[in-house]
């Protein structure tokens, strides 16, 4: 596809990115492909084709095929009619991305030299999309009534998942010196545990997204995040290995979930939300332009947003009735195209993303919050990110180290210690926009303040949003 460049200026990326010691991970599809992908028009084009197994067919002279909800579809109907060979197709997602049959031998072959392809240029790891929904019963049974309310619980760890992850390790990941994450941990921490485990050789790493899903636009319960995070922590405590984030491309900005994205605080609550996520056990994920504390996107009108299931739900929510000012509402706050509008490079025009016109529109901010602006500025949120994730580089307790929470109760200071090797930090981070005390029964008078995003003091009052981390 043209839009996309060349092989040329691919191998040219992945060597300038090595140069600079940093590493690429493919973002890796398959749970389903384009209806614009060769299998695709093959597998459509006769019931005899050799790719007609390479997805999920039901011919309609089968009757009706049990319903299936789908995620971005504008009737949420994952069985799309086509009139071709008159049989149904499955797609748990958009009508152009239909489910790939995992069950057909040859279609896992394909896509394990695929991989094997990429792995010769020398990338350094896989991100296999939505892959928890990769196995499906192919019998498609009839599922219970209001399932879709959590189709996570039927969708996800489907028959064999396990067996295909297996297989993949030992075609691919185990010849290679390569990394692997999966989107999607399962239900349990027993799904959790069986996807990453190193002696069940299949993943690296899984994605959880349990924590990511506490913010609301009415607000989130710190008491609930707190027990998210300590929970996850202490079922991965000996074995296994956890992702830690709260952005990424499918959701709204972080600041402005979790955060505070007002002229007021915007600055220091994105650098706590910093503070916290580089002071976790486990590898942090953080998403770009979160790191100058850049805002949702602002947007009134539907003919802003340009991301299928958003616009496919407006369609819905008109049919049936819906609240359409309060669903705009709620497009402000959680739609994922507010995270996915171009980065703020500098105050020229497009924020210096493009000459061209971006496929979203830049956010109006973009004069105050870029990254040539940051980088002038010793104090600005870009810098302290740095100076954070450094912080972490040069200590390993903050990434290996024992997870204590402390002062459990408290619903404005979220407190825990990191320890590894003898080497102890306490982390203290007000997730609020009022001064908060903490309690948290050490003596700290001793301990060294290692990093704050205020002038540093010493009280156990935090100002709003401040996050500070102490080295015994």
């Amino acid at each position: 596809m043209k839009d996309f460049g060349t092989m040329e200026e691919f191998d040219a990326l992945l060597k300038g990115l090595h140069e600079r010691g940093i590493k690429l991970v493919m973002d890796f599809v398959v749970n389903h492909s384009s209806d614009e992908h060769e299998w695709f028009k093959q597998s459509r084009s006769s019931r005899t084709s050799k790719y007609r197994n390479y997805y999920h067919w039901w011919d309609s002279e089968r009757g009706t095929p049990s319903p299936r909800y789908s995620l971005f579809d504008v009737n949420h109907d994952a069985w799309k009619y086509d009139s071709l060979t008159n049989s149904f197709y499955l797609h748990y997602f958009s009508r152009k991305q239909p489910d790939l049959n995992w069950e057909n031998p040859e279609l896992r072959k394909e896509i394990f030299d695929m991989m094997k392809f990429w792995a010769e240029k020398g990338i350094d790891g896989y991100r296999l999309d939505a892959f928890q929904f990769a196995a499906k019963d192919t019998s498609f049974p009839a599922f219970p009534k209001d399932y879709e309310k959590n189709f996570i619980l039927y969708y996800a760890m489907g028959p064999h998942l396990h067996d295909y992850l297996k297989e993949m390790n030992k075609e691919v990941f185990s010849k290679y010196d390569v990394f692997s994450v999966a989107e999607g941990a399962g239900n349990s921490f027993k799904d959790a545990h069986e996807l990453v485990d190193a002696d069940r050789k299949e993943l690296d790493m899984a994605y959880a997204f349990e924590a990511v899903d506490i913010a609301k636009p009415e607000g989130y319960s710190l008491l609930h995040l707190k027990e998210v995070f300590s929970r996850w922590d202490s079922a991965f405590a000996k074995n296994g290995w956890l992702s830690i984030f709260l952005a990424n491309h499918d959701q709204a900005r972080l600041v402005s979930r979790f955060g505070n994205d007002s002229k007021q605080y915007r600055e220091p609550s994105s650098k706590m939300l910093a503070t916290f996520l580089m002071t976790m056990r486990g590898t942090p994920y953080y998403y770009n332009g979160d790191e100058l504390g850049m805002t949702n996107a602002g947007f009134t009108k539907i003919e802003q947003y340009k991301d299928i299931p958003t616009l496919n739900e407006y369609q819905y929510q008109k049919n049936h009735n819906g609240d359409m000012e309060k669903f705009l509402k709620n497009l402000q706050f959680s739609c994922r195209d507010n995270g996915r509008t171009p980065f703020q490079w500098d105050s020229s025009k497009n924020a210096g993303f493009s000459t061209g016109n971006p496929w979203l529109s830049v956010n109006s901010n973009y004069t105050e919050i870029n990254a040539a602006q940051q980088e002038k500025d010793s104090n600005s949120i870009l810098n302290y990110f740095r100076k954070i994730v450094q912080l972490r580089k040069d200590n390993p307790a903050l990434t290996y180290g024992a997870y204590t929470l402390l002062d459990k109760d408290n619903p404005s200071v979220y407190a825990y210690t990191r320890e590894w090797q003898g080497k102890k930090f306490l982390v203290v981070l007000n997730f609020t926009n009022q001064p908060a005390v903490f309690n948290i029964g050490l003596d700290i008078s001793k301990a060294k303040v290692v990093i704050d995003n205020y002038p540093v003091t010493t009280d156990q009052a935090l100002k709003a949003y401040e996050a500070r981390v102490y080295q015994f």
